[in-house]
C-alpha cells in the first residue's frame, strides 16, 4: 500500500483510536489497493491517510516539494505544487477552484482546526492564491453554479504519465462508506477513461502571475 505515494511526511499520520477501527482501516487498505484506478482516503484537512499504487503511479512524475506532495496532502498539491498542472488538466478551473470551494466550506464548519488554519495561512501568503480565494472563487461560483464544486460524479481532465492513458478524463467517485465517514475520512476514486484520439497539450507550470479567473488590476 502506497501510504506515502508522493514522498515522506515530516510527521506520522494519526492512527484511529480503538482496536476495531484500526482493524477496519487495515482491511480497507487491502480493498483500496485492489482497485485498478487511482484511489485515495483523505481526512478533513486533505491529508492522505492511505492511497493505492495506481494513485502513486499517476503522480510519479512530479518533482519534490517540501509541503505539497500528492501523497502527503492532496489539497496542498493542487494549490501549491508547480507540477500540479502537468497532471491535472485544466488545472485552474477544473481542479483548483473546486478544491478551494471545498476548503472554504470546511473552514466554515471546522475553522478551529489547526490543519485548516495552516493551509489558510499558506493561501494568504501566496498573492495569486489569496486573490483567487477572496475574489476569484466567489465570482466563479456565481458564474458556474454551486454544482460545479461537487467532487462526486464530476468529470475532470488528467494528463497521465502512462502513455496507455495519456491525456484523458476521469470521473471522480466518492466511495465513502459510513464507517469510514464516522472516522472523519473521505475516499475518492478517479475512474480513468481511455485516452481520446485527440490529445490535449500538456499545461505549463503555473507562473507567478494572476489566475485567469482573477481580474488583473489596472495599472
Amino acid at each position: 500500500m502506497a501510504y506515502q505515494a508522493g514522498g515522506q511526511r515530516s510527521v506520522p499520520r494519526p492512527v484511529p483510536e480503538g482496536v476495531e477501527a484500526q482493524a477496519y482501516l487495515q482491511d480497507y487498505t487491502t480493498l483500496v489497493e485492489a482497485v485498478p484506478f487511482p484511489s485515495v482516503v483523505l481526512d478533513r484537512c486533505w491529508d492522505v491517510v492511505l492511497a493505492n499504487a495506481a494513485f502513486a503511479s499517476l503522480f510519479r512524475g512530479v518533482g519534490p516539494h517540501p509541503t505539497a506532495m500528492p501523497g502527503d496532502n492532496f489539497l496542498r498539491f493542487v494549490l501549491f505544487h508547480p507540477d500540479a498542472s502537468t497532471v491535472l488538466g485544466e488545472h485552474e478551473s477544473r481542479w483548483c477552484l473546486p478544491m478551494l470551494a471545498h476548503f472554504a466550506a470546511a473552514v466554515e464548519r471546522h475553522g478551529h482546526d489547526h490543519g485548516l488554519q495552516s493551509i489558510r495561512r499558506d493561501i494568504a501568503q501566496d498573492p495569486i492564491m489569496e486573490a483567487a480565494y477572496r475574489h476569484g472563487l466567489p465570482h466563479w461560483i456565481r458564474t458556474v453554479g454551486e454544482q460545479a464544486v461537487e467532487h462526486d460524479g464530476s468529470v475532470r481532465p488528467l494528463l497521465h504519465p502512462d502513455p496507455r492513458w495519456g491525456a484523458t478524463d476521469c470521473r471522480v467517485v466518492d466511495e465513502t462508506p459510513r464507517t469510514l465517514r464516522d472516522l472523519g475520512y473521505t475516499r475518492l476514486t478517479l475512474v480513468l477513461r481511455p485516452a481520446p484520439a485527440r490529445r490535449r497539450p500538456a499545461r505549463a507550470r503555473r507562473a507567478a502571475s494572476h489566475l485567469s479567473v482573477v481580474p488583473t488590476p489596472e495599472s
